[in-house]
């Protein structure tokens, strides 16, 4: 009874957790998208000031030789500098925005991986405990049998040895958990909170196998196709455009400006009170407009070198994705239809010849530990699989 009311209350502390509820705490609370919005607002604040004339001059001359006349001068680009300084904040903007779609898509792939490492932690757990307490259940009756001279000294120790690795290996596996607990609980805000995923990841096989087959059998047979809906590609296309909008402004800047002002004629008798003014500005100095030139044209020949790079990892990454997830899906099948199966039957006949007399106790250690071995491996291709599946899904824009 005591140890019923104390496990209540630890109980009931824990946050079953949803992997669509931990997706959508993450991507709210998650500081990188809050980063990638406030760039936006940023590059949105520029293109409000696209329209941007160039200070005025304030200016007091003598025209006359007598006395001091105030005026103001004011420069004026030609209309096709303001007009390509607009395009090159939209497409600042618009670069911004896929940094926000890199941005979202990395927030989900590492809640989804942190969501998968509390899944097997748990499943670990589940899966050490019993071992643990069926060694430890040999544990005594071996040492009965010991006490009783069925038993060798030799046969004694290596059950306690066994015994004592479960257990050993059962403290490490819950020292695991609390890491991916924090782990994923730092993704959604709640570094400590108590989370479970509510679920058992061996019971999932099944539901991952069906849709492993539908992912694999509706993927483009190009990578280029694969690939076409990757934010990772757009940022970086987005990039090049925002480069080549950056050369066209330096054309731009290279037209002649219009300058106007007026200024006061000097005397008060003067038939017209004020004298305007009105020149253009040459853009004689072409070296420095060349120079910018090249600088612009070399940015943006770097950011399709730099676009074509990401085409190509992204590319080897998802052929490494693809080629994974067609291993561990025969993999899968192998362990549904025969590992898992075989092992349950392993673990149930061995313990019942041995309680016979049947078998010897170094075939009974050897059995468990083979039908153990293969629970875990089945364990592994399952967080394996969703791994590669949750890498493919990215790498897609999913």
């Amino acid at each position: 009874m005591l140890l019923l009311v104390f496990s209540v209350p630890a109980g009931a502390q824990q946050l079953i957790v949803r992997p669509d509820s931990a997706e959508a705490q993450a991507l709210r609370r998650h500081p990188r998208l809050r980063q990638s919005t406030q760039e936006i607002e940023e590059q949105r604040a520029l293109k409000r000031g696209s329209f941007s004339l160039r200070n005025p001059d304030f200016l007091f001359s003598a025209p006359t030789g007598a006395q001091w006349a105030p005026g103001v001068v004011q420069t004026i680009d030609f209309p096709t500098v303001y007009r390509q300084q607009a395009r090159t904040a939209r497409a600042g903007i618009t670069l911004a925005e896929r940094g926000l779609d890199v941005n979202r898509a990395t927030v989900r792939r590492d809640v989804r991986l942190a969501y998968l490492a509390l899944q097997v932690s748990e499943a670990q757990v589940r899966q050490l405990t019993f071992q643990d307490s069926l060694f430890r259940t040999l544990q005594i009756a071996t040492d009965r049998l010991f006490k009783a001279g069925e038993v060798t000294s030799l046969q004694r120790i290596s059950t306690e040895a066994e015994a004592r690795q479960v257990a050993n290996q059962l403290a490490q596996a819950v020292v695991d958990r609390r890491s991916a607990q924090r782990r994923l609980g730092l993704l959604l805000g709640q570094p400590d909170a108590d989370l479970t995923t509510g679920t058992d990841l061996r019971g999932t096989g099944v539901e991952l196998a069906r849709t492993g087959m539908e992912l694999l059998g509706g993927l483009p047979t190009r990578d280029s196709a694969a690939l076409a809906g990757s934010p990772t590609l757009a940022y970086y296309a987005q990039s090049v455009d925002l480069s080549q909008s950056g050369i066209s402004l330096v054309r731009a800047r290279r037209t002649p400006a219009v300058t106007v002002g007026y200024q006061n004629q000097g005397f008060a008798d003067s038939p017209y009170r004020y004298r305007l003014q009105l020149g253009v500005s040459v853009p004689i100095y072409f070296w420095t407009y060349r120079s910018q030139l090249q600088a612009a044209t070399a940015r943006t020949k770097a950011a399709q070198a730099q676009a074509q790079v990401q085409q190509l990892e992204l590319g080897t990454q998802y052929q490494q994705a693809l080629a994974d997830t067609r291993k561990f899906a025969a993999s899968l099948t192998y362990f549904e239809q025969t590992g898992l199966p075989q092992s349950t039957a392993i673990i149930s006949q061995s313990q019942r010849l041995f309680r016979a007399g049947e078998i010897s106790y170094l075939v009974l250690i050897q059995s468990l530990n083979q039908a153990f071995t293969i629970q875990n491996n089945y364990l592994a291709t399952i967080r394996d699989y969703r791994q590669a599946i949750t890498e493919l899904n990215y790498l897609r824009g999913q």
